[in-house]
């Protein structure tokens, strides 16, 4: 997959052995990468402009990449963020995505998922493209925030619920091709990706149409999923 004219992937990732097999990693598969050590570094990066994505380490010498996160976001920037960390637990994953992070991918890696993660990344595009919160009724969801609501309480959902719901937005009301759906999300069209998706599918019909009548999500037999037009009736 190739990046947008003048766009580069900067990686900020403290450990030298980490970084370098990142960076050559990506140039093989015919990425721009620029690559730093520190936060301060990868924050001149992104002053300089032209960055499509950032593969972002929690732990740097000059401060922490969740801050660092949090920071960027706090200052309008959009482009998606990876980040890398030893520390897998829920806590930690929960804290980088709130900081603001797209995705989120635990020491020590596979190359290969990295990568495809970061395609994946890269298909949704920028934060501010499609729609930033989508109503349907009495269903609002912030995706900025990840905040849902149902008749005027909140609705927790996970993060792969609300990025399913992301890219059905970005569809515009049209369907989205259930491959598509699972490369964007996943980064694979696997079987246990399926799987997962019809899961997610189910929770999201129990959460967010528990309360109303008319359909939110809308199945498109042999093809994929589609946001349902307000007012369509949900299927008995």
């Amino acid at each position: 997959m190739s990046l947008p004219e003048e766009g580069r992937v900067l990686v900020v990732e403290d450990d030298p052995e980490t970084r370098e097999v990142v960076a050559r990693a990506l140039r093989e598969d015919g990425f721009a990468v620029e690559a730093q050590a520190h936060a301060s570094g990868g924050t001149r990066s992104m002053q300089r402009g032209g960055v499509s994505a950032v593969i972002l380490d929690v732990w740097l010498p000059d401060g922490s990449g969740i801050d660092l996160c949090r920071a960027w976001r706090t200052s309008g920037l959009e482009v998606p963020i990876l980040m890398l960390t030893a520390r897998t637990d829920v806590g930690s994953r929960v804290a980088g995505l709130d900081a603001g992070a797209d995705d989120y991918l635990g020491k020590p890696f596979a190359l290969a998922e990295l990568k495809a993660r970061l395609r994946a990344l890269l298909r949704r595009g920028p934060r501010s493209g499609g729609e930033r919160v989508l109503r349907r009724g009495d269903v609002v969801v912030d995706f900025a925030r990840r905040q849902a609501f149902a008749a005027g309480a909140e609705v927790p959902l996970t993060r792969r619920e609300i990025e399913v719901l992301e890219r059905l937005a970005r569809g515009g009301g049209h369907a989205v091709a259930r491959d598509d759906l699972l490369e964007d999300v996943w980064g694979e069209a696997s079987d246990a990706a399926a799987a997962s998706l019809e899961v997610i599918l189910a929770r999201l019909r129990r959460k967010l149409e528990r309360d109303r009548k008319g359909a939110l999500l809308r199945t498109v037999r042999g093809y994929g999923y589609a946001l349902a037009p307000d007012g369509e009736e949900r299927p008995e």
